[in-house]
C-alpha cells in the first residue's frame, strides 16, 4: 500500500553501491532502497519521506554516523538503525547501543550477514508499527473503565465480558441485565456507578475502538467493518465514528497509514 524506505549512507561509493545491489536483489518490492553519501543527504531525504531502516557508516566527513543518529532523534525521527564500520572500537559500539542501534556490522560485510541484519531490522520495524497502531486506537475512557472493572462486582465484570464478546451482535441493556440476572433499572445504575460511564456510551466507545483496530490493521471495506463492529448500516456507523474521532473511517485509515508508513 505505502512503500517503505531503506536508506544506505556511506561516503565510499563502492561500499554504498555494493550494499544497494545486495539489497535490491533481496528486495521483493516492499522497500525503496535509497542511497546517500553524507549525513546531510540523509537529513534532506528525511524531510521528504519517512526512513524506516537506516544503514549508516560510522565514520564520515563533516557528520559522523553517531552525530546523524543524534540529529534524527532530536527531530523526533526513529528509524531502525544498523551501523556499518571498518572499525571495531568499543566506544563506538557502546555509544551506538545507547542511541538504539539494533546491529553493528564490520566491513567488509558479507551478503548473507547483511541480509540477515536487514531482515532482523524489518521484524523490529514491523513490531514498532504494530505497537504504534495499538497506541493509536486506545480510548482512554475505555482504559479507565476497564481499570475500574478490575475491582468491580462480579456481575459487572461478567457484563463487560459479555459486551466485549458480542460487539458484532445486536443486544440491549435489558439483554445484558438478563444475562447477569439483574433487573434492568438496577443494572443500569450499578453499571454507571462501577464503570463511571453509562451503558450505551461504553458499548458505543467499545464498538468504535474495535472499528479503529480494523480500519488501520486490515483492508476490509468500511461497510464490512461497520458490520463487524455491530452496526447495521455503514451510514450510521460513519456518523458515530465521525462524532467520536472527528473524521470519517476512510480519512482515519488514510491518515494513520501515512503516519505508519
Amino acid at each position: 500500500m505505502y512503500s517503505k524506505n531503506i536508506v544506505i549512507v556511506d561516503d565510499e561509493p563502492r561500499t554504498r553501491q555494493g550494499l544497494q545491489r545486495t539489497l535490491e536483489s533481496w528486495n521483493n518490492g516492499d522497500f525503496t532502497i535509497l542511497t546517500a553519501e553524507s549525513g546531510e543527504d540523509v537529513l534532506r531525504i528525511a524531510e521528504e519521506k519517512k526512513i524506516h531502516i537506516l544503514l549508516s557508516d560510522i565514520r564520515m566527513p563533516e557528520m559522523t554516523g553517531l552525530q546523524l543518529l543524534k540529529t534524527l532523534k532530536e527531530k523526533g525521527m526513529s528509524p531502525v538503525v544498523i551501523i556499518i564500520s571498518a572499525y571495531s572500537e568499543f566506544e563506538y559500539a557502546q555509544e551506538a547501543l545507547r542511541l538504539g542501534v539494533v546491529n553493528y556490522l564490520l566491513k567488509p560485510i558479507g551478503k548473507k550477514k547483511l541480509i540477515e541484519a536487514v531482515e532482523e531490522a524489518v521484524k523490529i520495524m514491523e513490531k514498532q508499527v504494530r505497537a504504534g497502531m495499538i497506541e493509536k486506537v486506545v480510548d482512554e475512557k475505555i482504559v479507565d473503565a476497564n481499570t475500574k472493572v478490575d475491582s468491580a462486582k462480579d456481575t459487572i465484570r461478567k457484563a463487560i465480558s459479555y459486551i466485549d464478546q458480542h460487539l458484532k451482535d445486536e443486544f440491549t441493556l435489558k439483554d445484558v441485565a438478563a444475562h447477569v440476572h439483574l433487573n434492568s433499572s438496577y443494572f443500569s445504575v450499578l453499571f454507571k456507578e462501577q464503570v463511571n460511564m453509562n451503558f450505551s456510551e461504553y458499548v458505543t466507545r467499545r464498538r468504535i475502538q474495535r472499528a479503529k483496530e480494523l480500519v488501520i490493521t486490515t483492508n476490509l471495506p468500511i461497510n464490512e467493518i461497520a458490520e463487524e463492529a455491530g452496526y447495521k448500516t455503514s451510514k450510521y456507523f460513519i456518523k458515530i465514528f465521525k462524532e467520536i474521532e472527528g473524521m470519517t473511517p476512510s480519512a482515519y485509515r488514510k491518515a494513520n497509514n501515512e503516519r505508519a508508513f
